[in-house]
């Protein structure tokens, strides 16, 4: 007697708590499918297109400029020009804020996916975030053209820049899994986000060096995870022109860790009931 072996599919509840990670990995073709239309929506019937990921951190620098460096004549990095350390702390800026505004309405945006289909919810905040890497690659090409024009050369300390975008990216993730999960149940949180940005940019060192915080407050200042990533880029891209602050640094990762970790924990306690509440 021939018996037939045949694939069975065992649906338990609670079943999905212990394969979800496994999940992750098994629906990478849709992180990615969602990564790449979300880069080609952002790009897509604009009037300026990629143009204006180079024109919005370029006017930011020249207003920064202005502002810190000309009228309140705080100074630069190591006597570096000040647009080049300004725009030095604008890419990993902008990538967060970006990562963070995209991510915060992740979930609302894909109503339609999040109530018909299974999958892993944390891809689509996660896939919206990598898209803002698109944005600093740009950035970065024209920060290139701003060091030869400006005279500044390279260092080694370039070869860990990957780290710090690392940093910003793990940062954006913790922040963002918490923001757009609250924002299925508590919709005001998409007012609320552009004012959290738009506060970070002035208390976050974009504007001006970390140096000219007093040594007192410099340790707790670095409680915000960005002022790591800035210092480190800063560091990465001018070199010898900045004093690096490794206390500060080391505050900042443990900063970023817990917000990664509490973000996971956030996003999957709520995310049982995404669904419904959708």
């Amino acid at each position: 007697m021939n018996i037939e072996s045949r694939e069975k599919t065992v649906i338990e509840a609670g079943q999905g708590s212990h394969r979800y990670w496994q999940d992750l990995w098994a629906f990478r073709e849709l992180f990615f499918f969602l990564t790449w239309r979300d880069i080609l929506v952002r790009y897509k019937q604009t009037v300026f297109g990629i143009l204006w990921s180079v024109l919005r951190p370029l006017l930011t620098m020249l207003v920064f400029t202005f502002v810190f460096g000309k009228v309140a004549n705080l100074p630069a990095d190591g006597g570096v020009a000040y647009p080049v350390m300004v725009f030095a702390a604008l890419m990993p800026w902008q990538m967060f804020a970006n990562a963070l505004q995209e991510s915060s309405n992740s979930l609302i945006g894909n109503e339609a996916l999040i109530s018909k289909v299974y999958f892993p919810r944390m891809i689509l905040p996660i896939s919206s975030i990598i898209t803002s890497a698109v944005d600093f690659l740009i950035s970065f090409a024209l920060f290139l053209v701003m060091m030869l024009i400006y005279g500044v050369s390279f260092h080694w300390q370039i070869l860990l820049l990957p780290l710090f975008v690392g940093m910003a990216l793990l940062t954006a993730i913790g922040t963002g899994l918490i923001i757009s999960a609250l924002n299925v149940s508590f919709r005001d949180f998409r007012y609320i986000i552009p004012f959290l940005v738009q506060f970070g940019l002035y208390v976050s060192p974009v504007g001006f060096s970390s140096a000219v915080i007093p040594e007192q407050w410099r340790l707790l200042y670095s409680l915000n995870p960005m002022v790591g990533v800035i210092d480190g880029f800063r560091w990465c891209l001018l070199g010898e022109h900045v004093v690096f602050y490794w206390p500060g640094f080391l505050a900042s990762i443990a900063v970023m860790v817990l917000c990664l970790v509490v973000g996971v924990r956030v996003f999957r306690t709520m995310e049982r009931g995404f669904a419904d509440k959708i």
